[in-house]
């Protein structure tokens, strides 16, 4: 691979204690395979445990390669994204969550689609490795958000993604919860952006224990899927840019708890 591909490879944390550590050391050996310009960036968005301190100490070893962002409050998953988004400095920024799910390795395999003729690289899980309720519930969600918003892609929230730094040119996120990764998509497929897309694999959750499953939860998320619905699909409006607010209110999930 050529070192004039240029990677901020991001990662949103939140309670990620137990893997974020493997999972920066793992990019950071990736990415000096890739190139030679790149960064690290991680948005820790508020964790309860010893997120902050793993990330300081990782900055403190590798310094000019890894930058930590620390929200004081929890702004949610798409906050989180939002924040590394804008962050992100290199031409290509390539996102993962800091769970341990997905193999940062196989940033390899979106790496060998980057041209010329490509705008976005999407990963697709070639087996979900979740329990057997988080599949059924995981399919359905699939074929209902495809359907609904007509998203064309085979997987619509794999959160292992390689895109232009410039998509965010045009593309504006306003979301803070889950649903981010569905208001990406439509923006992106929308807006005409070239998709590639590559399998990937997905793994166990290694630590921490997921609260998506309550009905609280689950009633939020379709509260703001229909939200966004009405904006994106009857209204057909465009999502106008957010700033980060410090005083935003706090939103204690974990990044494994929405249907991604």
């Amino acid at each position: 691979m050529s070192d004039k591909l240029a990677i901020s490879a991001f990662f949103p944390a939140y309670n990620d204690a137990g893997t974020i550590s493997s999972m920066v050391i793992t990019v950071l050996l990736t990415l000096r395979e890739l190139t030679d310009d790149y960064e690290v960036v991680v948005v820790n968005d508020g964790s309860k445990d010893h997120t902050a301190v793993v990330l300081d100490e990782l900055a403190r070893i590798y310094p000019g390669e890894v930058r930590i962002i620390h929200h004081p409050q929890n702004r949610g998953y798409g906050g989180a994204l939002r924040t590394g988004f804008a962050s992100a400095t290199r031409d290509w920024i390539f996102y993962t969550d800091g769970d341990a799910q997905y193999d940062p390795r196989e940033l390899k395999d979106l790496a060998a689609l980057v041209s010329d003729d490509v705008d976005f690289i999407n990963g697709w899980k070639i087996e979900r490795n979740d329990p057997l309720h988080r599949i059924i519930i995981g399919r359905i969600y699939q074929y209902t958000i495809k359907l609904a918003f007509g998203l064309k892609l085979k997987d619509v929230d794999c959160d292992f993604r390689l895109m232009r730094r410039e998509v965010f040119d045009r593309v504006q996120l306003t979301s803070d919860s889950g649903v981010i990764c569905v208001e990406l998509m439509k923006k992106v497929q929308d807006a005409g952006f070239r998709l590639a897309e590559t399998p990937v694999h997905h793994f166990h959750r290694a630590y921490g224990k997921s609260q998506f499953f309550r009905f609280r939860r689950l009633a939020e998320v379709a509260r703001d899927l229909t939200k966004l619905w009405i904006r994106l699909v009857w209204r057909k409006e465009e999502g106008q840019p957010a700033a980060a607010d410090e005083s935003a209110q706090p939103c204690n999930q974990s990044y494994a708890d929405g249907p991604h």
